[in-house]
């Protein structure tokens, strides 16, 4: 076996957990040290009552920015305070309330932070008009004169380039006051999915009720119990059926308000106005579609390895995500995930692993599921603090890769706090996922070394296959979906939750071929997918996998020298254009080629797996 393990005594097993643990019986141990934000919520309240009162200072450079280099100087410098001050108080209020989504306090600090952030947004509506209506030359001439200013060229370059589609200061002024507004339909999808909607319970593996929620779905998807697998797919998405045409409102709404930044924003698409934020053509995310299309017969032929390992007559939906290899799964507890993730991540240098080990040590991570917790996982943080990182973690192979992908987006933000001014240290999406999926790449590379039993090989493979499956296949999926409704949305059609419906299983027909039964219940997968509320943001997870793939395969081949150009790539923050930071780390997203080849991977792993299972070895 790769890595040690146990089993779970018959004591234990009696006395797991079949309910949600509330947010107060969590050990202090096992949860992010958000002191290091605030001390007390008294803290917070002078930091709001200081922006409140400071904000307002803006103003006084409004109609002035002409006037020399110091007065655009002076706006950037308060404009960068108090922006790092209310990342501050908002990720603190967020976090807070990501703890128990239920707790009304926090529910009420974060509802202040966001109308503060709308204040402050508001407060800089002109600043962006006012600098695009200098005369030619203007900012080009205060930059020259002063080194202080000169660090913010990449930021006004990126604003001038995008004059055509910045309205006069009134109409920013009041897009901005309604952002709040927008803000609205992702609110309302938020709290109905992690605060209000309950699932029943279903029967476990060892015959007793098991409460099924967002975090233990999966674990239930990877039963061997086909009966659960079955039961709680079916539980899950009853519940999501019941407010069907509820969520394809808030769907539909969060679709309208897109289509509607992008027309007045002079777009051609609210594709195009989401990707230029990035400056991302949108030949990119087309790309990749083609690409996977083109590659949709591998696919095909792994749903169909997948139905012979399983031994069922008839491929489900629910029977995706179960591993192929019989026995080969086992609880992983979190020590054991850090030290696998140590040990897998090893190839980034001894500076990446000291740094693993004070994430590790210090608390940026908030583990467990609990009572009104947010689902999921991610990373995050204010300027000027460690990143944070918030998991509900399960005891499965899965939740060890989640870990690695998560700590990747910590350390990616850690590098680019530590080496980027404020204005830079936010990378953009578009290289968000390349880290955190780069980390994921060299773990399974690790352990599918280290492995030589061919049963645990197999499973480590059929593991690898998946992450294909869900990130580059999966992705492109919900990508295409997003492309489809804001393409009809913007024909004025209107999207019904049978429209929805019809577009997502058809979708997934399409993509998973004729060798799976595709379940009626999948249909409605799109009303509990958070990620549609960020329009426009799943494609990366699929360009990100790609290029990561290739970033590792460098990493492992060169060595040093390439892990130095990685670490550029880490620091670089959003001091580049997206495109251009990952050409300098030997990857170029324009082309077709990451995909294809990330693909052809997909493929070499699928034969492997097909030989073990030819050779009667798994």
């Amino acid at each position: 076996m790769a890595y040690p393990g146990r089993s779970l005594t018959e004591r234990e097993t009696k006395m797991a957990e079949t309910k949600l643990r509330t947010r107060e019986d969590v050990k202090k141990e096992d949860t992010w040290a958000v002191e290091d934000l605030y001390n007390s919520v008294e803290e917070w309240e002078e930091d709001y009552r200081r922006l409140e009162r400071e904000i307002p200072e803006l103003r006084r450079f409004e109609g002035r920015l002409g006037e020399g280099t110091e007065v655009l100087l002076g706006m950037q410098k308060k404009s960068d305070e108090l922006n790092m001050l209310a990342e501050k108080v908002y990720v603190y209020a967020n976090q807070r309330l990501h703890e128990n989504t239920d707790n009304g306090t926090f529910q009420n600090l974060a509802n202040r932070a966001q109308g503060l952030l709308v204040k402050l947004s508001e407060a800089e509506a002109y600043i962006e008009p006012e600098i695009l209506s200098l005369p030619e030359g203007t900012v080009e001439k205060f930059l020259g004169e002063s080194d202080e200013l000169l660090v913010y060229h990449q930021y006004f370059e990126n604003m001038i380039r995008q004059k055509e589609h910045v309205l006069d200061k009134e109409r920013e002024a009041l897009l901005a006051a309604v952002g709040e507004l927008a803000e609205g339909p992702k609110d309302i999808f938020t709290m109905f999915n992690n605060a209000d909607i309950r699932f029943p319970e279903i029967t476990g593996e060892d015959g007793r009720p098991v409460e099924v929620t967002h975090g233990r779905f999966l674990t239930l998807l990877q039963s061997r119990d086909r009966g659960v697998r079955k039961e709680a797919f079916q539980a899950l998405y009853g519940e999501y059926e019941k407010y069907r045409n509820t969520l394809a409102a808030a769907y539909r709404a969060n679709v309208k308000q897109e289509v509607f930044y992008g027309k007045v924003r002079r777009y051609k698409s609210d594709l195009e106005a989401a990707l230029d934020r990035s400056h991302i053509p949108v030949a990119v995310y087309d790309n990749l579609i083609d690409a996977v299309h083109e590659a949709l017969p591998g696919l095909h032929r792994y749903v169909e390895l997948r139905r012979r390992l399983l031994g069922v007559e008839e491929l489900h939906m629910y029977d995706l995500y179960v591993p192929m290899v019989a026995d080969a799964g086992r609880k992983i507890p979190f020590d054991e995930a850090k030290q696998m993730v140590l040990e897998g991540l090893k190839p980034l240098g001894e500076e990446y692993g000291r740094l693993l080990k004070e994430g590790f040590s210090s608390r940026w991570i908030d583990i467990y599921e609990n009572q009104g917790k947010r689902s999921g996982a991610y990373s995050w943080g204010a300027y000027g603090t460690h990143p944070y990182v918030l998991l509900n973690y399960q005891e499965n192979l899965n939740n060890v890769f989640t870990l690695a992908h998560e700590m990747g987006h910590a350390l990616h933000s850690w590098y680019s706090d530590a080496n980027q001014p404020y204005i830079y240290a936010g990378y953009k999406i578009f290289v968000a996922e390349v880290a955190s999926t780069c980390n994921e790449a060299l773990l399974i590379h690790h352990l599918i070394r280290t492995t030589e039993e061919p049963k645990q090989r197999a499973y480590l493979v059929n593991y690898f296959l998946e992450q294909f499956r869900t990130t580059l296949f999966r992705q492109t999926m919900f990508a295409e979906f997003e492309k489809i409704t804001h393409g009809l949305q913007e024909q004025g059609e209107t999207l019904t939750a049978d429209r929805l419906c019809e577009i997502y299983y058809g979708l997934n027909r399409e993509y998973f071929g004729e060798n799976i039964c595709v379940d009626r219940e999948i249909a409605l997968e799109w009303a509990r997918i958070p990620h549609f509320y960020t329009p426009f943001y799943v494609y990366q997870y699929a360009t990100g996998f790609s290029a990561a793939i290739a970033l590792s395969k460098k990493i492992l081949e060169e060595g040093e020298p390439a892990v130095e150009e990685y670490k550029s790539f880490l620091k670089g923050g959003s001091s580049h254009y997206p495109l251009e930071l990952l050409r300098m780390a030997g990857v170029d997203m324009e082309q077709k080629k990451p995909v294809e080849d990330a693909l052809h991977v997909f493929t070499e792993y699928l034969e492997e797996m097909e030989r073990l299972a030819g050779n009667d070895e798994i």
